[in-house]
């Protein structure tokens, strides 16, 4: 027996001045399912979401409802038809707790002193009819409320508490939230949610900020959800109990929709896949009929190889010491606590943790952009021999001595790239102070920092556009026009580009689809084969393990183990993210 549709949409196309984002998609979405939404980078699965949610209008199509079209101009209207939306990034107020969070924007009933007056007034005026047993000829008369003194009186008291009424209500509402708390509560219980709905929202993990988002969206009313890359911060474990909360929401006859780039958790967690392609809809599957082959087919257009051919390492040298790592930041938190590590040449060591244990900062310390409070970071130069601490180095001069941090911050125009700028001239940010190259004779050339060179730039660029296959119109395309995932290629193809004996990496596939992860994944073994020390910080535990020779797990700025990338497991590292597990020799295991 075929399921109820929840929603359909027909036709939709959205146009961003010459870009399009969609065109005449068809979803059709059941009730009771979890549908899995596939698609490349910019292939315009979250602009089709946001439609559904409100958040932008459709230029052509329309939504379907029960039968029914609707229109759907903002996200109250979108909650009136029972749609809601978890975004990637929460939209949480910290200093508020959880409730707090989950009634914020609700309404209070509407209530008009004016309105409430007219109609005390319309009621008092109502003629009402009585019999008169004493009136033979008239025995029905007609009587008013306002024909009595005491009648006008008792209308004149009610009108003049109608304020008072209103500041009660106003009070009641927005003071006296145990009975809205309460259905907060049920919802929870419910569904299975683990959540202190009196705790502080700076005080949560990750996992609990996103159970707030949920129960917020299903207070609301929503049998609709959509969920924007659920599980891209989260452990396994985490991971694993939000799966569970899915699946009782799905038996409940809730209707799923999951963004994610995950192809092993889409077979796991959904009924059905859609899979768009460049804005348009190119198919629906059931998942037991379906494959990870077959979907990456579907989304790329061709066949495409999903395994990291990961080598062993080779002539592995100490090539960089960390010895005792702490730094604290100017609101006195300690985000490193005693971190302690080596990174060998010829080798790609991975860090794994939770979203702000520390991975950013540790990048940073190293990059010398944060001052540690205490501890070495000692560098090994392989052309001297010689060590250097690089705690006393500028970041010019260890960008000089080959220690090179290619950073992918949620901010992605905040630290590598200048938005404003084109391509060659974000290459040249990297290259400006050699100047131009001049040749004196037939042997010998020098730089001339007074004048720019722009050919070797030029040509990087053209290359990174080639190999990693950058959309833009051109070189000269300033970069803040280009897509998320095209900023990420011409940042980590530039750093690549400067021969560094270190490479750091931090989520250098964040918000790339598949085919570019695995290009980049392909780039970082080819620095390791080339002897490069690699130091890869990732979100994707099943990409660490695969592609990485030892991982690192930092918990809340400490190093709780190192384990071997070809011997570990998923469920053992989600544990030491968490602090769960003592892995007291991981670091003896990862050395053998």
């Amino acid at each position: 027996m075929a399921k109820p549709v929840a929603v359909q949409m027909k036709g939709i196309s959205k146009f961003f001045g010459e870009v399009v984002a969609n065109k005449d998609v068809d979803l059709t979405v059941y009730e009771g399912e979890i549908l899995s939404l596939l698609g490349e980078n910019g292939s315009g699965k979250t602009t089709l979401m946001n439609m559904l949610s409100g958040i932008y209008f459709p230029d052509e199509g329309e939504v379907v409802i029960e039968g029914e079209p609707v229109v759907i101009r903002s996200p109250r209207d979108a909650y009136r038809y029972k749609i809601g939306m978890v975004h990637q990034h929460f939209k949480l107020v910290d200093v508020f707790t959880a409730l707090d969070n989950i009634l914020l924007g609700e309404e209070m009933p509407r209530y008009s002193v004016k309105e409430r007056a007219a109609e005390l007034k319309e009621e008092a005026a109502e003629p009402r009819y009585v019999v008169d047993n004493d009136d033979a000829e008239a025995p029905v008369k007609t009587v008013r409320a306002t024909d009595t003194k005491a009648g006008r009186a008792k209308l004149a008291l009610r009108t003049a508490v109608l304020p008072v009424v209103k500041l009660f209500k106003k009070a009641q509402f927005n003071w006296l939230p145990r009975k809205r708390g309460q259905k907060a509560r049920e919802i929870a219980a419910k569904y299975g949610f683990d959540i202190d709905l009196n705790k502080k929202i700076y005080d949560m993990s990750v996992s609990e900020k996103q159970t707030v988002e949920i129960i917020k969206v299903l207070y609301r009313g929503a049998d609709i959800l959509i969920l924007d890359e659920p599980t891209a911060v989260l452990t396994p474990q985490e991971t694993e109990k939000l799966f569970d909360v899915l699946r009782n929401m799905r038996e409940d006859g809730k209707s799923i929709i999951i963004i994610t780039h995950k192809l092993n958790e889409v077979m796991e967690i959904s009924d059905r896949v859609a899979v768009l392609r460049k804005g348009e809809f190119i198919g629906a599957v059931n998942t037991s009929e379906t494959s990870i082959p077959q979907l990456t087919e579907m989304m790329v257009g061709r066949k495409t190889d999903l395994n990291i051919h990961r080598g062993d390492p080779v002539g592995c040298e100490e090539r960089l010491t960390v010895e005792g790592l702490s730094f604290t930041d100017h609101e006195g938190v300690q985000k490193l606590k005693d971190v302690s590590f080596t990174a060998r040449s010829g080798e790609i060591l991975g860090i794994a943790g939770i979203a702000g244990s520390g991975q950013r900062e540790l990048l940073e310390t190293i990059a010398g952009l944060l001052r540690p409070s205490k501890g070495t970071i000692v560098y090994h130069d392989p052309a001297t021999g010689k060590d250097e601490n690089l705690v006393k180095k500028s970041p010019a001069k260890i960008r000089e001595l080959g220690v090179r941090l290619s950073f992918v911050p949620e901010d992605r125009l905040g630290m590598g790239l200048v938005g404003s700028m084109d391509i060659i001239d974000n290459m040249m940010l990297r290259s400006y102070k050699r100047g131009i190259p001049v040749k004196i004779d037939k042997k010998h050339t020098v730089n001339v920092p007074l004048i720019l060179d722009r050919k070797r730039p030029r040509q990087l660029a053209e290359r990174i556009i080639q190999e990693l296959e950058v959309v833009t119109p051109s070189t000269h395309t300033p970069v803040r026009r280009l897509s998320g995932g095209n900023i990420q290629k011409v940042l980590v193809g530039r750093e690549i580009a400067a021969a560094p004996t270190v490479f750091m990496a931090a989520y250098p596939v964040r918000g790339l689809d598949i085919n570019s992860s695995y290009t980049i994944y392909n780039l970082l073994n080819e620095q390791k084969e080339k002897g490069v020390a690699v130091i890869y910080v990732g979100e994707d535990l099943d990409v660490l393990i695969e592609l990485c020779d030892r991982i690192m797990v930092i918990c809340a700025g400490k190093v709780t183990g190192i384990v071997d990338g070809r011997t570990t497991d998923k469920e053992t590292i989600g544990l030491m993210m968490t602090d769960s597990l003592s892995s007291e020799n991981s670091e003896e295991v990862a050395n053998d």
